[in-house]
C-alpha cells in the first residue's frame, strides 16, 4: 500500500513545553487509524501540524510525500472535522456545504444532502441557531462528503446522542467501503470505535507509546481474578499492568497472549479470566506511562 502520512522524529515545543516529543508514525492508504490518547497528549498539535495550521519545531512531515506547508496540492486532499470548528455566524447550513464544496475537490453534493436527511439538519437554519450536536453533525457531513483521500475526525461528535453517533459510524463504514480512504479518529469513545479501527496509534505525555495493527492488540490484555495467593502465581513473570486486593482475594491486568497451557492453569487455580477491552487496555497504559515518568524524575 501507499504511505499516506509519514514523521520521523516529529517535535513541536512551546518554549520549555514539549508538546509532541519526537513522534515517528506511518500512515498507509484505505485504512482506518485510531489516534488516542487523554487530553492534552499531544493529539490535536499532531493533527494541527499534518494540516498545516502549526509548523514543526523539528523532525519531518511527509503527506502524499511532500510537506504540507503552503501547499495546495496536499491540503486540498485533506479534509480536518475538530470538535471547535469555527463558522461564520451569518452562515446557513447550505452556505457552509457550499463552501466546503469549493475546497474538496471529491465532494459529492448528492451525498451531502442525503446526510443532511439523516441527520436532520435544517438546511435554511443559521449556524449560530444550531445546538452543540446540529454543529457536529455538520463537520461530520462535511467529513464524510468531501470523500478526502485522509480523513480526519477530531472528536467529531459531541453533543451528538447514541442515536446520531451510531449513524454517523454506520455512514463511515458503508462510504469507506465503496470510496477507500485513509481516515484518522481522535476519539474519547474509544469502546464506541474500536471494532472499526484498523491501527491505534497511543500518545501520551507527547510520545507515542503503542503503535500496532488493532487486531493485535484485541485479546492482548486480560483481567485475573481469584485468590490474591494464585494470581500473584499466575502474574509471576508476566507484563503486569495492575494488580488490586481485597482481603484474600485480588485482581490484576496484564499484557500479553494466553495460550491453552495457560487457561488450563488459571482454570485449575480456579481464576477467572476476561479480555479487557481497548479502551481499559489504553487507561492502563496512560497510567502506567505516567507511573514510570514520575519514577523517573525522582531518579
Amino acid at each position: 500500500m501507499s504511505v499516506i502520512l509519514e514523521t520521523k522524529g516529529l517535535t513541536k515545543r512551546y518554549g520549555d513545553f514539549t508538546a509532541v516529543d519526537n513522534v515517528s508514525i506511518t500512515m498507509e492508504e484505505g485504512k482506518i487509524y485510531g489516534l488516542l490518547g487523554r487530553n492534552g497528549a499531544g493529539k490535536t498539535t499532531i493533527m494541527h501540524m499534518i494540516t498545516s495550521q502549526l509548523f514543526q519545531t523539528s523532525g519531518s512531515l511527509l503527506v502524499f510525500g511532500e510537506e504540507p506547508y503552503e501547499n495546495n496540492h496536499v491540503l486540498s486532499r485533506i479534509s480536518f472535522v475538530k470538535e471547535s470548528q469555527k463558522y461564520p455566524d451569518s452562515y446557513k447550513v447550505k452556505d457552509v456545504l457550499d463552501v466546503a464544496e469549493l475546497f474538496h475537490p471529491n465532494w459529492d453534493r448528492e451525498y451531502a444532502y442525503s446526510l443532511i436527511e439523516d441527520f436532520q439538519l435544517p438546511l435554511n437554519r443559521r449556524i449560530k441557531k444550531l445546538s452543540r450536536g446540529m454543529l457536529s453533525a455538520v463537520g461530520i457531513i462535511i467529513g464524510l462528503a468531501s470523500r478526502a483521500p485522509l480523513t480526519i475526525f477530531d472528536e467529531p461528535y459531541l453533543g451528538l446522542d447514541a442515536v446520531a453517533r451510531n449513524l454517523f459510524y454506520n455512514r463511515l463504514l458503508e462510504d469507506f467501503a465503496e470510496h477507500p480512504r485513509t481516515v484518522v479518529l481522535s476519539t474519547h469513545l474509544i469502546d464506541e470505535v474500536s471494532q472499526m479501527l484498523e491501527h491505534v496509534f497511543l500518545i501520551d505525555q507527547g510520545k507515542i507509546i503503542l503503535d500496532e495493527d488493532a487486531e493485535q492488540l484485541r485479546g492482548r490484555a486480560f483481567s485475573i481474578a481469584g485468590r490474591a495467593s494464585a494470581v500473584d502465581d499466575f502474574i509471576l513473570g508476566r507484563q503486569v499492568l495492575s494488580r488490586d486486593s481485597l482481603g484474600a482475594l485480588a485482581t490484576a491486568t496484564i499484557m500479553g497472549s494466553l495460550g491453552a497451557a495457560d487457561r488450563k492453569l488459571a482454570s485449575n487455580q480456579g481464576l477467572e479470566l476476561t479480555p479487557v477491552s481497548l479502551q481499559q487496555l489504553i487507561i492502563h497504559l496512560t497510567q502506567e506511562n505516567k507511573t514510570v515518568q514520575k519514577g523517573a524524575a525522582f531518579k
